[in-house]
């Protein structure tokens, strides 16, 4: 979707560029995001805020525990 319609920035625009660790000033400078009118900065401002959200604090282990078949009879 459009978030800006000014400088044609689309919501995943947005989000690509937050999530690689762009703060909002950041991706405003490199977007010109929310720099005419202004209407879109509350909704653009939402959209890093999310993407910044959903990132997660700590790398998650992808090792399991084994489990041991149980032995035949």
């Amino acid at each position: 979707m459009i978030v800006c319609v000014c400088r044609r920035v689309s919501d995943r625009e947005i989000a690509r560029h937050a999530r690689a660790g762009m703060s909002f000033d950041d991706i405003q400078f490199e977007l010109g995001v929310a720099t005419q009118c202004g209407r879109c900065e509350g909704c653009a401002r939402d959209v890093v805020a999310q993407c910044c959200a959903s990132q997660p604090v700590a790398a998650i282990s992808q090792h399991s525990p084994s489990i041991q078949e149980p032995a035949a009879a």
